[in-house]
């Protein structure tokens, strides 16, 4: 074959590959090859069809092969930059690119390599230094334009991604990748209902990309849209059945769901196509607590370690599983190492706050202690943003009254807040919620009847849940989450609001400075004590801290069990995490001193359960003296108040919810008073009922309290019968009554803002 037509017959090779007709274009580089084996150009581009057919180690040998020939073969050099890089030898790609530059500068396809493998190693500055030189040589490629958006967005700079992909798509507005890449930067800054539309176009223009289905419902998951969310996923494992990432998003909203059971199966499938993938471990782990198996959630979660141990999530997660099996000190090492591991880890660092209330160990001002360096963190540098409040500062009209949480549903805070709300005076006051709450439930809607505007901020950053409660002019917010899961405390940091409150979902302090009062009683913070353990000031209900409603329908109350059973049952249906060492220390010394009795507990199943076993062993009560209660249905908790004679309320962190709910099932409750807020509840709850007597201050006489009720069952018979009926007559029960003193302290809070003009605090 002569030289001409060998060029002409390399010429129409290239029109083939560039049409894409690969088979016809390697027939003819072969040919040339065999009449002249030494023709770079035909071997560089066997190399690269060899590279776009996944044969990477025959693509490397091949431009190698070129290059030898021809040195300063600067497509070449790229090309196997290219290679490199997916075989993962990123410091040999990035010298290809260098070379191939080297040997041509203004080469915008070299910059690209180089940027791609900068971006693979990391190095996210220098990427963007190399895309930016790309997009300069050939300002009208949209691909360029693409992967400096990408590297933008990794980088944090969101505004300038966003103006890359729109670059992008300007250039190219059928190009499905840069909308797809347009909405996670959306995503990013909070966008969701932008993101959501331009993940829908990248769909509409490529219907088979599997990545923007998944994208798609990762944004409409956080905007709580949990069916759509599913129905996305859905569709981009069947365009991609071994895309483990969408199966880890399903088993997430699945969970969301409360389908615990598939959401397992789910991020199982996620780990068997994905051996290494340490982020569906952790929401394995997360599936798996969620439905009881702490055991295995901590094997999970473990796991995710191993494979990457500095995976700040997996900590926190960890944390949570020990925490649940009463694991305190193990778990709070565990938030210290996710927080370790990220700095700036809020919610961790919110986790480790609410778990130190449960510890003997942290005293008032320990606790304070950090709050404070909570609200220093994250709440502080957030004051750029307070605004100064417009509100009318008439005194004595009517109040907007926001309500923000992530439990309007049925939880403990939806349980105590709906007697409220459907109480409240609507001539003095206007109710807003601010409903952090993706899966609705009965109590939801029951809350929701009760309320004049209701505002869903699921999806909403905390920047723009600020901006909403600003436009609605609430007058005062009421934070109703403090530290616990999902809460907006960041929202409260902006200050939206002139008057900011916290109360109901644990008696303490949030830390925040931008929070200006915690509601209290007279009984969880006695007048005249130290209030200088609070950030905000302590404003006293006039009787009580909770207001009981009873949410299901129940069978009358039972008679005594020790009666029939022959002896006395104590019973703590507490969270399993404030049973402490010392709580369990008072209650075998109890069951010492009332040897014909037992104890029934609330744990999940899990080894703690042998734990308190053994422990209470070493104090002399049998295995067989002590019951266990899993988690059951709601009406199957109240009948578990049918076997037990008498409550015994943990400590240092007692019960709320858990000691309303025995009495109202006739069960006294005998309560150790605390030095701490959260120790103070069943003072506050048996004070209001005229009970003073089950509460004591010290645990030798907790134990001499409830032994004495054990051998008097004629008492305990007549508390049975009558405590229901001290309920309903008691300030616990008379809704109306508690809703007028909450207007009070908000009247009261109201007239101290108007009467101080200034900047916000």
């Amino acid at each position: 074959m002569a030289q001409l037509t060998i060029e002409k017959t390399f010429q129409r090779a290239i029109g083939h590959h560039q049409a894409g007709q690969l088979a016809q274009a390697e027939n003819l580089y072969r040919q040339i090859l065999a009449e002249q084996p030494d023709h770079a150009g035909a071997l560089h581009y066997l190399g690269v069809i060899a590279y776009q057919s996944k044969n990477f180690d025959d693509a490397v040998n091949l431009i190698r092969r070129a290059i030898a020939l021809k040195p300063d073969y600067a497509d070449a050099y790229s090309n196997l930059g290219n290679v490199l890089r997916d075989l993962g030898q990123l410091d040999e790609a990035v010298t290809a690119a260098r070379q191939a530059i080297a040997h041509k500068p203004n080469y915008p396809e070299a910059y690209n390599t180089l940027g791609n493998a900068l971006r693979d190693q990391g190095q996210l500055e220098e990427a963007i230094g190399a895309y930016r030189r790309a997009v300069d040589l050939k300002p009208d490629d949209a691909q360029l334009h693409n992967n400096l958006a990408n590297v933008l967005r990794e980088s944090g700079q969101i505004d300038q991604a966003i103006a890359a992909c729109s670059q992008a798509i300007a250039l190219n507005s059928n190009y499905a990748e840069a909308y797809g890449n347009l909405a996670n930067a959306l995503r990013d800054k909070g966008q969701l209902e932008e993101a959501v539309a331009a993940y829908r176009r990248a769909v509409a223009l490529n219907p088979d990309l599997a990545a923007a289905h998944s994208n798609l419902g990762n944004a409409l998951r956080e905007m709580g849209q949990l069916d759509q969310a599913i129905g996305e996923y859905r569709r981009a494992i069947v365009l991609k059945p071994d895309y483990a990432q969408a199966y880890n998003n399903l088993a997430n909203a699945l969970r969301d769901k409360g389908q615990l059971d598939e959401a397992i199966v789910v991020a199982r499938q996620a780990i068997a196509i994905k051996p290494d993938y340490a982020d569906a471990y952790i929401n394995l782990g997360t599936a798996l607590g969620d439905n009881g198996q702490l055991e295995d959630a901590i094997a999970a979660y473990h796991q995710a370690i191993v494979l990457k141990p500095d995976l700040p999530e997996a900590y926190n997660n960890l944390g949570n599983a020990l925490k649940d099996k009463g694991q305190l000190e193990q778990a709070i090492a565990a938030f210290r190492q996710a927080m370790a591991l990220r700095p700036y880890y809020c919610e961790a660092h919110s986790n480790l706050i609410v778990a130190i209330h449960y510890l003997p160990g942290y005293d008032a001002r320990k606790i304070a202690q950090e709050n404070n360096s909570w609200n220093c963190q994250f709440a502080q540098p957030l004051r750029q943003f307070i605004q100064l409040h417009a509100n009318d500062r008439d005194l004595n009209r009517r109040l907007r009254i926001g309500y923000v949480s992530p439990d309007l549903r049925d939880h403990p805070v939806g349980r105590f807040l709906l007697p409220l709300v459907a109480h409240h005076d609507k001539g003095q006051v206007e109710l807003f919620a601010y409903a952090q709450v993706p899966v609705q439930d009965a109590r939801t809607q029951q809350l929701r009847s009760h309320v004049d505007v209701w505002r869903n901020i699921v999806g909403l950053s905390d920047a723009q849940a600020a901006d909403l409660v600003r436009r609605d002019q609430i007058d005062i917010l009421v934070d109703l989450a403090m530290h616990t899961a999902h809460n907006r405390l960041l929202v409260f940091a902006r200050k939206p609001a002139p008057v900011q409150v916290t109360y109901l979902a644990y008696c303490s302090t949030t830390g925040l400075q931008t929070i200006d009062y915690r509601l209290s009683d007279p009984y969880i913070d006695s007048p005249g004590g130290d209030e200088s353990i609070y950030s905000e000031r302590t404003i006293r209900l006039a009787e009580t801290y909770w207001c009981y409603q009873l949410g299901v329908l129940l069978s009358p109350i039972s008679p005594l069990p020790a009666l029939k059973q022959g002896l006395v049952t104590f019973g703590s249906l507490n969270n399993f995490c404030k049973v402490s060492e010392s709580t369990l220390t008072a209650w075998a010394k109890l069951l010492c001193a009332v040897p014909r009795s037992q104890l029934l507990l609330h744990a999940r199943e899990g080894d703690h359960r042998q734990r308190v076993l053994d422990r209470l062993e070493r104090d002399g009560i049998e295995p067989k003296r002590v019951r266990f209660a899993g988690v059951v249905p709601i009406r199957n908790y109240f009948e578990l108040y049918q076997q037990i004679d008498i409550a015994l309320d943990p400590f240092p962190y007692g019960g709320g919810t858990t000691t309303c709910d025995a009495l109202w099932m006739g069960v006294p409750v005998v309560s150790l008073a605390g030095k701490t807020a959260v120790g103070r509840g069943g003072l506050s709850i048996l004070g209001n009922l005229g009970l003073p007597e089950l509460v004591v201050d010290s645990e030798q006489a907790y134990v001499r309290v409830a032994s004495d009720l054990a051998n008097d069952p004629g008492r305990l018979s007549n508390l049975r019968q009558t405590l229901r009926q001290r309920m309903e007559r008691s300030p616990l029960m008379d809704a109306p009554r508690f809703a007028r003193n909450i207007e009070a302290a908000y009247r009261q809070m109201w007239r101290t803002w108007c009467q101080t003009p200034g900047v916000p605090r």
